[in-house]
C-alpha cells in the first residue's frame, strides 16, 4: 500500500522542512506497543500452521461474531501463549480439547493459560471465540478497520484494511509479521444478496436458513495476517487466464454491477502487461495455486494476497495524477501496478518486523520504474523513477523501531525505490541487476526475512559490499554529499556522510563525455578524470540521488 501519498495532493504546497523540524524527538514507546511489536516467550513458543477464520457480518448493525481455529506447533514447552485482538472486541471463550481455558487481556493482548504443559513440538490447537463491533477505518486504507459504505441505490458494499495497526484489529491471531500460517481457510457468512470475496479459492457455497450465505475461501500458500480480507457487496465477476512462467494463472475481477464496462476495459489493459513485466523482472507469480484476483473496494486499494483490493475509479494514474511528474504514469493505472506488485515484495517476501517494512514498499515502488521500463524503454523507466524524487521529504529513517510495530518513514516508497535504482546502476550490469530481483524472490519464497538477509543476498550476488550504502540510506535521513575540490591540476572527492567509512561508487564524467565511475572515501583523495576543472565536471546525479558541492 502507499501510504506515503495520503497527502499526495498538498505536497507541492508545503514549506521546505529546515533543521528545527527534522530534529524531532524520539517517540515514546508503552507497554501495549512491545505487547504489540515483540516476540516474547508467549508469542515465540508456539508456530501456528493453520487458522480456520469463521465470521458472521451483520451489516445493519457493523457487528461481528465468530471464531478463529489456531493450530500450531510448539517451539519449546509452554503453558501461557499470546494472541492478539484490539480490546474493543470480546473474547466469548477460548476452547481446548472440549474445555474453556482461562484467559486474561492487556490492551490487545489475551494470554491463554492450559491446563498441562504443551511439550516443544507438539502439534495442537484450540478456538477462539469472539464479538464485537470492530473498529471502521475513517480514511482507510491508511488507517484500520473496517469500512462500510454504499454504492449505487443504497446497496450495502463493506472491505478490511489492516496493514500497520494490525489484523487483530477484527479477528483473533497471532498478531506479528514473523508468522505466517502454511494455509487457512476463510469463512464468511454474509446477508441475503451479498457475496464475500476473500482470499485464495472459493471452496464451497452454502445457503443458511433465513437466506444468509456463507462463503469458504481456501488460501493453501502462507499469508501475512494483514492480507487476510472480507470484501463484501452484490458483486459481479469475470475471468480470464494468463500462460506465464508456471502455466496457466486463473485471473477472476469482481466488480460492482455498474462498473463491469469500465472494469473489463480497464484490467484488460493492465493486468497482463503487468505479470508479463513481473514475472520477467521477479520471477514467477509466487501464488498460481491460489490465483490472482482484483476486487472493487470503497477504498482506495491494498496488496491482499490473491485478493488485490482496487479503488482507484478505472483511470490511469494515481487517483488521475502522475506521481512522478514525468507523463509516465499517467499512462497506467498505479493502483493495479503498485499492489500488485507486492505479490512479489510483502506477500513473498515479508519483513519479519514491521520495522522492515521498506522490503515491501521500495522494492513495490521501484516495481513502478520497472514495469514503465517494459511498456517504454530503460530512459523512461529511469525518468519515472528520477520523478519519484519530488515526493521524498528525508524526514526520518526508513528503517523503523524494531520490537514496537513501528514502521519507519514513508520516504521508504520513493526514497527507496531510488535507492534500488543506484544499486542496479552501481552494478552496471542490467541482467545481472535482473538476476538478482528474480533470485530474491527463489531464495526467500514464501518466507519472513530480515533486512539484514535481504542486503546480505545483493552483496553476495552482485560480488559488492554495499551494506554501507544500504546503512546510510535507511537508517539516516540525509543524503550524502559529494564534495569535490581542483588543486595543483588534482581532482579532489570526499564523500560527508553519516556512516563512517562511507564509500559509494558514483559515477562522474566530463562535461558531454562518457560516464566512469569513482570510488571516493571520506577522506579527500584524487580521482581518476583527467582534465577535470570546475566547469566542466559532471557527476551523475540523475541516477545518484546525492547531493553535490563543488569547490
Amino acid at each position: 500500500m502507499l501510504r506515503a501519498t495520503l497527502c499526495f495532493l498538498a505536497v507541492l504546497a508545503l514549506p521546505h522542512l529546515g533543521a528545527a523540524q527534522l530534529m524531532q524527538p524520539k517517540p515514546a514507546f508503552t507497554r501495549a506497543d512491545s505487547l504489540r511489536g515483540s516476540l516474547t516467550p508467549p508469542r515465540s513458543c508456539y508456530d501456528v500452521k493453520y487458522y480456520h477464520l469463521d465470521v458472521k457480518l451483520d451489516v445493519a448493525k457493523r457487528y461481528i461474531s465468530g471464531s478463529n481455529l489456531f493450530r500450531f506447533q510448539a517451539t519449546q514447552d509452554f503453558t501461557r501463549l499470546q494472541f492478539d485482538l484490539f480490546a474493543n472486541l470480546k473474547v466469548d471463550r477460548v476452547v481446548y480439547r472440549g474445555q474453556e481455558l482461562p484467559f486474561t487481556r492487556e490492551f490487545n493482548a489475551v494470554f491463554v493459560t492450559f491446563p498441562q504443559p504443551i511439550k516443544q513440538g507438539t502439534r495442537d490447537e484450540f478456538r477462539v471465540y469472539y464479538s464485537g463491533n470492530p473498529t471502521v477505518a475513517q480514511h482507510a486504507p491508511w488507517d484500520g478497520g473496517f469500512v462500510f459504505a454504499e454504492h449505487g441505490k443504497g446497496q450495502p458494499w463493506v472491505a478490511t484494511a489492516c496493514q500497520g495497526i494490525g489484523a487483530s484489529i477484527w479477528w483473533p491471531t497471532k498478531d506479528h509479521q514473523s508468522d505466517e500460517p502454511d494455509s487457512m481457510l476463510i469463512s464468511v457468512t454474509v446477508p441475503k444478496g451479498l457475496k464475500d470475496i476473500s482470499n485464495g479459492r472459493l471452496r464451497k457455497t452454502t445457503k443458511l436458513k433465513g437466506g444468509a450465505t456463507r462463503f469458504d475461501w481456501f488460501v493453501s500458500n502462507p499469508i501475512n495476517n494483514y492480507d487476510v480480507a472480507l470484501n463484501v457487496a452484490n458483486y459481479e465477476h469475470f475471468d480470464d487466464t494468463y500462460q506465464g512462467e508456471k502455466g496457466k494463472l486463473t485471473l477472476d475481477y469482481w466488480v460492482l454491477p455498474e462498473n463491469l464496462a469500465k472494469a473489463r476495459k480497464q484490467f484488460g489493459a493492465n493486468v497482463k502487461p503487468m505479470l508479463k513485466s513481473f514475472e520477467h523482472w521477479f520471477g514467477p507469480y509466487p501464488f498460481y495455486e491460489d490465483g490472482y484476483k482484483l476486487v472493487e473496494t470503497p477504498h482506495l486499494g491494498m496488496e491482499h494476497q490473491s485478493a488485490v483490493a482496487y479503488g482507484n475509479k478505472y483511470q490511469n494514474g494515481y487517483l488521475g495524477k502522475d506521481r512522478s511528474a514525468t507523463g509516465w504514469g499517467d499512462k497506467w493505472d498505479f493502483i493495479v501496478i503498485h499492489e500488485s506488485g507486492h505479490e512479489w515484495f510483502g506477500n513473498n517476501i515479508t519483513a519479519k518486523d514491521i520495522a522492515d517494512m521498506w522490503i515491501h514498499e521500495s522494492f513495490t515502488s521501484y516495481s513502478e520504474s520497472l514495469f514503465t521500463e517494459s511498456l517504454f524503454g530503460k530512459q523512461a523507466g529511469q525518468e519515472y523513477v528520477h520523478g519519484q524524487r519530488r515526493n521524498i521529504q528525508n524526514d526520518a529513517p526508513i528503517i523503523g523501531t524494531y520490537g514496537v510495530n513501528r514502521e519507519g518513514s514513508g520516504d521508504m516508497y520513493d526514497k527507496g525505490a531510488n535507492l534500488l535504482n543506484m544499486v542496479r546502476t552501481i552494478i552496471n550490469n542490467d541482467e545481472q541487476w535482473r538476476q538478482i530481483l528474480r533470485g530474491l524472490g527463489q531464495q526467500f519464497y514464501h518466507q519472513t526475512v530480515t533486512a539484514e538477509q535481504v542486503i546480505g543476498y545483493i552483496n553476495q550476488q552482485s560480488g559488492r559490499n554495499l551494506t554501507k550504502v544500504f546503512e546510510q540510506y535507511l537508517r539516516h535521513s540525509g543524503l550524502p554529499t559529494l564534495e569535490v575540490r581542483f588543486e595543483n591540476n588534482q581532482t579532489l572527492a570526499r564523500w560527508v556522510a553519516d556512516v563512517p567509512g562511507f564509500d559509494m561508487p558514483v559515477r562522474v564524467r566530463l562535461k558531454g563525455g562518457e560516464y566512469r565511475f569513482v570510488q571516493p572515501t571520506t577522506r579527500f583523495e584524487p580521482i581518476d578524470l583527467p582534465g577535470a576543472t570546475k566547469d566542466n565536471f559532471e557527476v551523475d546525479t540523475f541516477n545518484h540521488y546525492i547531493g553535490v558541492l563543488v569547490d
